[in-house]
């Protein structure tokens, strides 16, 4: 790996930990250069061997054994390498669980597993052969982590992110939602839960998400519905609706997780889920059909949260098959609304409407997804 690649990634991870409210100290658990290149060569050559027929899936987390939190220690410490991440392979491989990474006289060892990581703890999970990703949890309570670079192969995208920001990604930018779809940023949040969720079944699949209040989007859809949903199921709704309290107990995530589960679910079935801005499920497996008298997609701009990469006019049928045409579809007939498409490949495109280009903007995201 380039050692400027290892240095911005340092930077990076600094410039997070002086936020954190520990202070300056919280530095010390951020790896240097070389540790962070040692760390990532030991993952890659270990996802490209197999135990038992099985290729690795683990998660490298640099932290010592005292802020470890849910540990468990090891009597003696194992070298870092290929070969005995892949013999720990079976045991860690669920989610949530890492193999703790922390010098001792020997170089980095591992010394044991954790269930709990802080915020901002540099992490890197093994995701399968050749395919990396650096990650760190958010602040916040959820859970969730932030993507911050992925190698595949030879292949390293760095997701475009300053060194100091807050680190509250992965987030859609805020053209992909107009003002009145998103007021503080909580539909966007979910969104994003709802893609990674949608990518993970692998079945492929569409989420339509439409203003609420109107019904202007059934003039791209095919009647009869099959699945129209009468009253709208209001579950996740319900939740967010329970106020900004609630988001710090850890049912109250739970509950999050199974809604997004469920929603994300339907858009397995053939045809596309619709949810309104206020997340609330109004229909699944609809078939979409282009509105009468709009013209046929074209074009869309193909943009991508990663640097260096550049944007690109393209007809909708190079990003993929069918549901990519009717989703770019959908979003120019409906400017107010964004479509979310997942292949069964892993790849995730959201279009939205595109003002200022006044075309479809096509956002793949399936790097923030990992």
């Amino acid at each position: 790996m380039p050692r400027g690649v290892a240095e911005r990634l340092e930077a990076y991870f600094c410039g997070l930990c002086s936020r954190c409210e520990g202070g300056p100290g919280t530095r010390l658990e951020v790896p240097d250069a070389g540790r962070i290149a040692a760390i990532i060569e030991a993952g890659f050559w270990a996802s490209l061997k197999r135990e038992e027929g099985y290729p690795p899936k683990i998660s490298l987390a640099y932290i010592s054994p005292e802020s470890a939190s849910l540990a468990m220690r090891f009597e003696r410490p194992l070298e870092l390498a290929a070969r005995p991440l892949v013999k720990l392979a079976p045991a860690v491989e669920r989610p949530e669980i890492h193999l703790g990474i922390w010098p001792d006289e020997r170089g980095l060892s591992v010394w044991g597993t954790t269930r709990s990581v802080p915020p901002y703890c540099f992490v890197l999970e093994v995701v399968a052969p050749g395919l990396l990703v650096v990650k760190h949890r958010r602040r916040d309570s959820s859970g969730k982590y932030v993507n911050v670079a992925v190698f595949e192969g030879d292949q390293l995208k760095l997701l475009d992110l300053g060194p100091t920001q807050e680190g509250d990604v992965p987030r859609f930018d805020t053209a992909l939602l107009r003002p009145n779809l998103d007021p503080d940023g909580t539909a966007t949040d979910v969104l994003v839960q709802l893609a990674a969720s949608m990518r993970a079944h692998g079945r492929g699949g569409s989420l339509l998400v439409v203003p609420a209040g109107q019904d202007r989007w059934l003039e791209s859809i095919v009647r009869p519905i099959p699945y129209a949903v009468v009253p709208p199921s209001t579950q996740l709704a319900d939740l967010l609706r329970a106020g900004a309290a609630g988001r710090d107990h850890a049912h109250w995530h739970e509950a999050l997780a199974h809604a997004v589960s469920a929603i994300a679910g339907l858009t397995a079935v053939d045809g596309a889920t619709v949810i309104n801005a206020d997340c609330e499920v109004l229909a699944f497996g609809t078939k979409i059909g282009r509105r009468a008298g709009a013209a046929r997609v074209e074009q869309v701009v193909v943009t991508e949260p990663v640097e260096g990469s550049q944007r690109a006019v393209v007809h909708p049928t190079e990003l993929g098959g069918t549901r990519h045409l009717s989703g770019a579809q959908f979003v120019q007939d409906q400017t107010d609304a964004i479509a979310m498409v997942a292949s069964q490949d892993g790849r995730f495109t959201v279009f939205a409407w595109s003002p200022a280009d006044e075309l479809v903007k096509a956002h793949r995201v399936e790097a923030l997804l990992l």
